[in-house]
């Protein structure tokens, strides 16, 4: 287990030290239908920390989205909604278009973060088999319709059908998941070690498709969702069901920025 453990440290520390990480995230800025301006300049909409004082807009035409430049042709863009969003760079800046329940909004990222930086660090609580805990996967009957809201306080409505049910210290809880999909399945959830030896606002997990009506929940792979890391984010946060009455002391602990 612990080597397991380490490998799987190691690629979420590269996940962040990567030049697309979360940490090169330097702005969010919510478009409107139409024209919405890209550059330096203060009368932008989407600003950037350097470069002309116009570099061109970002055009919204009702489920369309076009890139018109300064200068050259117009060019069609994607958002995040379908997979991974086009994105548009200018030196070591680049945006690209997030969708939010039909909110649109250019993230801006300066890829190059990590030479102003110091190292990223990561701290983990030390590895538990004890927090690696195989739960019953049951149906949630009749299905469950939940606001769940993020960190800018949007709301967005989740199906949910199956929950995690388990025991610990001869206490019966349950999560309820986020998402479902084939290959895994998506947790939020917060305990008794959030805000103060974790982030405050809950940590992620994933765990594998359950098989045979069971699911692995291991604890000790919970990981801060990318809101402990930069304000420029928009994060589920858990819903009271998915609140613990005790502590996890495993996983990912809290994130200290460091410089």
């Amino acid at each position: 287990m612990i080597a397991e453990l380490e490998i799987w440290q190691a690629s979420r520390l590269a996940e962040l030290q990567a030049s697309d990480s979360w940490l090169g995230l330097i702005g969010l800025f919510w478009l409107k239908p139409g024209l919405n301006s890209v550059g330096s300049g203060a009368d932008t909409l989407v600003r950037l920390p350097a470069g002309p004082d116009f570099l061109g807009a970002i055009d919204w035409q009702a489920d369309k989205l076009w890139w018109r430049p300064a200068s050259g042709e117009a060019v069609r863009l994607h958002s995040d909604r379908g997979g991974d969003p086009d994105s548009i760079a200018w030196g070591s800046l680049s945006f690209f278009v997030v969708d939010r329940e039909g909110q649109l909004a250019a993230r801006v990222r300066d890829r190059e973060w990590a030479n102003a930086k110091p190292p990223v660090a990561l701290q983990y609580f030390p590895g538990d088999p004890d927090w690696c805990i195989e739960a019953e996967w049951l149906a949630v009957d009749p299905p469950l319709r939940m606001e769940v809201p993020n960190v800018s306080g949007e709301l967005k409505m989740v199906t949910v059908d199956r929950r995690a049910v388990f025991s610990v210290g001869g206490q019966l809880v349950e999560l309820l998941p986020m998402s479902v999909g084939e290959r895994e399945v998506f947790f939020v959830f917060r305990d008794r070690t959030s805000g103060k030896e974790t982030y405050g606002a809950g940590r992620f997990l994933k765990a594998e498709a359950p098989v045979k009506g069971r699911i692995r929940l291991d604890f000790n792979r919970a990981y801060n969702p990318p809101c402990a890391f930069t304000p420029f984010a928009t994060c589920p946060l858990p819903p009271p069901e998915n609140w613990l009455p005790f502590a996890v002391p495993a996983g990912e602990r809290k994130w200290e920025k460091q410089g």
